[in-house]
């Protein structure tokens, strides 16, 4: 299920690396350079969110039993993400966790995006399926106690309990995946660069510029992310 999402999506990803890279040879203020990867960053995340409403539709609306069997891989993962977050621990330690946690897979995106250009697309595409899956488990356990509602309060329990888990997932969810995106593309930049053998030209040091302020970009939004996931959404939830 992954695999088929991926595939559908690389044509995309791998144009849009192509096209923000040569931005890298033709706009010269930094600044202007980054105002432009944001739009294609904007593209990406709404592409994730894309993938992630759609396995969470498919996690509420098959069946339980195939449920089970799809989503089984991504399940074992949260349980074992929620092992590690449990018991008494304070919070500087639980930021710590997290935003360590978090720099790996930022690590990995830069390195998959380096050697295949647009290779971070599955690790983001996995991270999809995962939210996809928590956000599903949640409306379904959320909806069951309203399962002796019917009619229209339950069409409105139904609508309360959305509303609930996307706030739930996307306060910190929507910084931490784009920080991935924004390391996906440096990755994929440098990546685009040294194929083209541009490392031989003035150009490259450009290049090489851009993707250092877009690497340390990521790191800081994602530090942003892991605060908002300690602090925020546990006062609100």
């Amino acid at each position: 299920m992954v695999f088929l999402a991926v595939m559908a999506s690389l044509p995309l990803v791998y144009k849009l690396i192509i096209y923000e890279e040569q931005k890298d040879l033709e706009i010269r203020s930094e600044r202007s350079l980054l105002k432009e990867h944001s739009k294609a960053l904007t593209a990406m995340m709404l592409m994730f969110l894309g993938m992630a409403i759609a396995f969470t539709i498919l996690y509420i609306v098959l069946p339980q039993e195939m449920t089970s069997e799809v989503f089984r891989v991504q399940s074992q993962t949260i349980a074992n993400l929620n092992q590690q977050v449990t018991g008494k621990v304070s919070q500087t330690t639980l930021l710590s966790r997290i935003f360590l946690n978090n720099i790996k897979v930022l690590i990995f995106c830069i390195i998959f995006s380096f050697i295949y250009g647009s290779g971070a697309l599955f690790i983001l595409t996995w991270n999809a399926s995962v939210i996809g899956t928590a956000a599903g488990n949640f409306i379904r356990t959320r909806l069951a106690q309203y399962a002796s509602a019917a009619g229209l309060q339950k069409m409105g329990a139904f609508f309360y309990v959305g509303s609930l888990c996307v706030l739930r997932y996307l306060i910190h969810g929507i910084p931490e995946i784009l920080a991935y995106f924004v390391a996906a593309l440096a990755g994929g930049i440098i990546s685009v660069a040294i194929i083209r053998k541009e490392y031989t030209t003035k150009n490259f040091q450009r290049v090489v510029l851009d993707v250092s302020d877009l690497v340390l970009l990521s790191v800081l939004i994602l530090f942003i992310a892991a605060l908002l996931e300690v602090f925020v959404t546990p006062a609100l939830f």
